[in-house]
């Protein structure tokens, strides 16, 4: 009897429709359209997913404010460094410039810089072409900056003198001094 328990599938439009526990096997199975883009299932949005997501926005936010805290306060612990190096440099320079001050011959160079001489000695003071002082700030060209003359040979410089010997320059006339009426100058005018 094994063809008893076994049942014959069923063709036809009523098969297609069959499904559950019911289902012989090799019958028909009802084929599903497919799906659209739009029609697919996604997940939900649980209560503990809304919680994650608000206690990882408290985290963030209570660390990036806490990291900003942080990154101000190095970047004024380095300027507080910067400003220490500095007058840390300006203590040197002061304990320096103090420490020239023992010495007499800088003190007595700082006197002359400010036109001071020593008991019986002379001063003097250099005028410029217009008749005025120079001053402290002037300084002497270097003499290597200047344009320097090519050298000349030495008996060019002789032959020039014999040259010169022998045609000399006529003589500078002075011009003659104006008059004077003595009698203007003593006041006995006529």
């Amino acid at each position: 009897m094994p063809s008893e328990s076994r049942r014959t599938p069923v063709r036809g439009p009523r098969a297609r429709g069959r499904s559950g526990p019911g289902r012989v096997p090799g019958t028909a199975r009802a084929v599903r359209p497919p799906v659209a883009a739009a029609e697919v299932r996604r997940p939900r949005f649980t209560g503990r997913a809304a919680i994650l997501v608000l206690v990882v926005a408290v985290l963030t936010v209570s660390y990036a404010s806490s990291l900003r805290a942080y990154v101000q306060q190095r970047a004024h612990i380095t300027d507080l460094k910067s400003q220490i190096a500095l007058r840390e440099a300006s203590i040197s320079d002061l304990q320096r410039e103090k420490q020239r001050w023992t010495d007499p011959a800088y003190v007595r160079q700082q006197a002359r810089e400010l036109n001071y001489v020593m008991p019986g000695e002379t001063s003097y003071v250099v005028l410029d072409e217009n008749g005025e002082p120079l001053e402290q700030d002037s300084k002497l060209t270097d003499p290597s900056t200047v344009a320097q003359k090519p050298p000349t040979a030495w008996w060019s410089t002789a032959w020039q003198s014999v040259e010169l010997a022998g045609n000399p320059p006529a003589p500078e006339q002075p011009t003659p001094a104006q008059k004077i009426d003595e009698r203007k100058i003593n006041g006995a005018g006529g």
